[in-house]
């Protein structure tokens, strides 16, 4: 018998939950555990990868590997690409197994949590605020009235064609 299981005054959830460790809600139990060793070295892999779809001078340092499963591995890089600030280059690689084989699965560019975002898209009969609707009002008011251009430019001197500009 285990003298933990018979504590009194312990509920035995409360026994069951000091006894599992701490897991992020959501995240399966197999996506937890350590990066495969060999997919987590294969850092220049990974980065010969990347300069595939980008130029060498706008990826950064490795910023680490990370396990997405059994023989999964995503790559982190820095980016340095204009206007990208605080984004990261990634590279996920895999191996079939008993295999030393490196594959590159998935390339691309993410958000970090430093990163710049596009606010939140709203549809444009939304973003239409009063003050913008006063505007559209005088502008109205002006095109019942002719304009110059409509009226001609009949006060104006005739243009001296054969005139050298500066005389």
């Amino acid at each position: 018998m285990n003298p933990q299981a018979e504590q009194p005054g312990v509920a035995p959830q409360e026994q069951a939950a000091k006894a599992a460790p701490k897991r992020k809600a959501g995240v399966p139990v197999w996506r937890t555990g350590k990066p495969d060793a060999f997919l987590a070295a294969a850092v220049d892999t990974a980065r010969a990868a990347v300069e595939g779809i980008t130029t060498a001078a706008t990826i950064g340092p490795h910023l680490g590997a990370k396990s997405e499963g059994d023989r999964l591995v995503t790559h982190l890089f820095e980016s340095r690409l204009p206007g990208y600030g605080g984004w990261q280059w990634y590279a996920v690689l895999t191996r079939n197994s008993r295999s030393k084989v490196v594959t590159v699965d998935e390339l691309g560019l993410l958000p970090s949590e430093e990163s710049i975002l596009a606010p939140e898209w709203v549809p444009w009969a939304e973003r239409v605020r009063p003050e913008d609707e006063q505007q559209q009002e005088p502008e109205q008011g002006r095109q019942d009235e002719p304009s110059a251009v409509e009226q001609g430019p009949a006060d104006e001197e005739p243009a001296d064609d054969d005139a050298e500009p500066g005389d």
